[in-house]
C-alpha cells in the first residue's frame, strides 16, 4: 500500500527516509508526515525538555535502520528517563504516636490515624 519515500528535513535540508511501515504507523495514528530528519527532532525534542527514549536504534515495523541515521527520538519508548527534576517534598510534622517524639512525614497527618517516627515505624514493621 505504501512505498518508501524520502522527505527533506524543514531545518537542516537533509534527506531521510520515511519507510513505508512508518508511513502506516503514522496512518494509524493519525500522524501528519514528519518534517524534521531524526536529528532534527531529537535536539528539537532534547531542547525542549522532553526528556530522551533510550530505545536503543530505529524504529520501524521491519525493525531496520535507515542510512540516514538512526531514528532513536521516538518510538516504542522503552527506557525513557523522564528529564526533569522535581521540587523537594513537603513534609510535615507530627507526634509519633509510640514514643511521642517529633516525626517528620511526608504526608498531611489527620486526626484519628497513628503517625510513627521513622525508628518506631522501623521497628513495628520488623
Amino acid at each position: 500500500m505504501y512505498q518508501d519515500k524520502i522527505l527533506t528535513c524543514a531545518d537542516c535540508g537533509q534527506q531521510f527516509a520515511f519507510s513505508s511501515s512508518e508511513q502506516q504507523f503514522y496512518a494509524d495514528r493519525q500522524f501528519s508526515e514528519p518534517r524534521r530528519c531524526p536529528s532534527c527532532r531529537a535536539s528539537r525534542k532534547a531542547s525542549r525538555g522532553g526528556g530522551s527514549y533510550s530505545g536503543g536504534g530505529s524504529y520501524s515495523a521491519s525493525g531496520g535502520s535507515y542510512s540516514g541515521g538512526s531514528i532513536g527520538s521516538y518510538g516504542a519508548g522503552s527506557g525513557y528517563s523522564g528529564g526533569g527534576s522535581r521540587a523537594p517534598r513537603e513534609m510535615f510534622t507530627a507526634t509519633c504516636s509510640s514514643c511521642g517524639r517529633e516525626a517528620k512525614v511526608p504526608f498531611r497527618p489527620t486526626s484519628g490515624k497513628p503517625v510513627y517516627c521513622n525508628d518506631c515505624f522501623a521497628s513495628r514493621r520488623a
